[in-house]
């Protein structure tokens, strides 16, 4: 989820997570995580208070004022520790081979896609 402040909009942050906020916290499916100082007077929520407490990694570029949250961690038990992308070799956009390593330390968006 890529963002432009760090208040969430409950909705919106329901729509790209499935992450529902009701009175007993952020419930996904059997699972409530409660959430004890997320909620902002305005009705957002902060964001870095919420992606602790649901173990989601925040990834910052503070010139360009975005965040990206990553998946959640505290339910699924899977952990993202870094950030950084494994050097991998694709394909460019004529076929070329491009290392991702040759581009650092410039920040590189991965897209993927599936048609499944």
């Amino acid at each position: 989820m890529i963002l432009d402040s760090l208040a969430v909009d409950p909705v919106l942050f329901e729509a790209r997570t499935g992450w529902s906020i009701k009175p007993q916290g952020a419930c996904k499916g059997d699972v409530c995580v409660p959430l004890p100082g997320v909620a902002r007077a305005d009705g957002t929520l902060a964001l870095e208070a919420l992606a602790g407490r649901l173990g989601m990694p925040i990834v910052a570029d503070e010139t360009s004022r975005r965040w990206a949250l990553g998946p959640d961690t505290a339910v699924s038990g899977r952990a993202l520790c870094t950030a950084t992308a494994p050097d991998l070799v694709l394909p460019d956009i004529d076929g070329a081979p491009c290392r991702i390593g040759d581009l650092r330390p410039q920040k590189v968006v991965l897209v993927a896609w599936a048609s499944w």
